[in-house]
């Protein structure tokens, strides 16, 4: 299967927002970063997704099968990780087990309990005795004891600790090993999405700006740094956003190679995800 997610056109009205013809692919054996500021419209998206809401127009596929009419089939084979735990305060991890068993045909106790040693999981403490990390690491757990094909994480890594976090991603990195295996990660933490990620699909405004692997971003992507003086001299099909401020002026290149090849006075950076996406945020287009 070459996609385990499809988005086509998918669209929800609010009075105060829209999410506008929103495409996407999450690609069987890889893992997708969603990203966008908040209130850009990625929860909404996964809101959509996991048919928790009705959308307006578009449609969804995940393994081939739409996301409404194959709804339960779909669900037995995704995990799924909130950036809150939303288990009971008074609950045990086997308290967790016993209701979930019941809800997945695939259901491994053995595989959670297995899950809960590795991740250092006490079973004799009630979850609202957890650390936040722990929590996490339950709702982890609990995603991954069904033997799911893909993984949907929305912020699963905010409000962490640097260590936790990098724990975390392991176990992501860990499950997509098996090719069969995806994820759609949505995460404002640009960094941890440049140390696993595939791909980055970019949704501002409720509007999908790109998808494009990372590589392509970190690696073939620049800033050129200038005066204002020297901006006017650019050629505009070069640029893709500009931002300007007192110091001088940045402007977003896709191609850095062969800028500082045109450009060989100027100050040519390499970028990351965080700054290319602030650019096209606060960025303006070269008229």
């Amino acid at each position: 299967m070459k996609n385990a997610i499809e988005i086509n056109n998918l669209c929800k009205i609010y009075k105060d927002f829209q999410l506008k013809n929103v495409s996407f692919n999450v690609p069987s054996g890889s893992i997708v970063g969603f990203i966008g500021e908040n209130g850009a419209g990625k929860t909404t998206t996964i809101k959509l997704i996991l048919n928790e809401m009705k959308r307006d127009g578009g449609n969804i596929k995940i393994f081939g099968m739409d996301n409404i009419k194959d709804e339960r089939k779909i669900k037995e084979q995704i995990g799924v990780v909130f950036d809150e735990s939303y288990f009971h305060g008074e609950f045990k991890a086997g308290d967790v087990a016993s209701i979930l068993k019941k809800i997945y045909t695939n259901w491994d106790d053995t595989y959670f309990n297995k899950k809960l040693q590795e991740f250092n999981i006490p079973n004799n403490k009630i979850i609202k005795e957890y650390s936040k990390g722990m929590k996490m690491k339950l709702s982890i757990a609990s995603a991954l004891a069904h033997h799911p094909k893909l993984l949907i994480l929305d912020e699963a890594t905010s409000g962490l600790d640097p260590i936790v976090r990098r724990e975390i991603l392991d176990i992501f990195l860990d499950f997509i090993q098996d090719e069969n295996h995806s994820i759609l990660f949505s995460s404002h933490i640009t960094n941890d999405l440049e140390k696993i990620a595939d791909y980055i699909a970019f949704i501002h405004n409720g509007k999908i700006v790109f998808e494009h692997s990372k590589d392509e971003l970190l690696y073939n992507y620049g800033i050129i740094k200038c005066g204002k003086n020297e901006l006017s001299e650019l050629d505009k099909n070069d640029i893709i956003r500009i931002k300007k401020d007192q110091l001088g002026c940045e402007a977003l290149v896709a191609d850095k190679d062969a800028a500082k090849r045109k450009y060989p006075n100027l100050l040519i950076d390499s970028t990351s995800i965080d700054e290319i996406m602030l650019l096209y945020v606060k960025g303006e287009k070269v008229c």
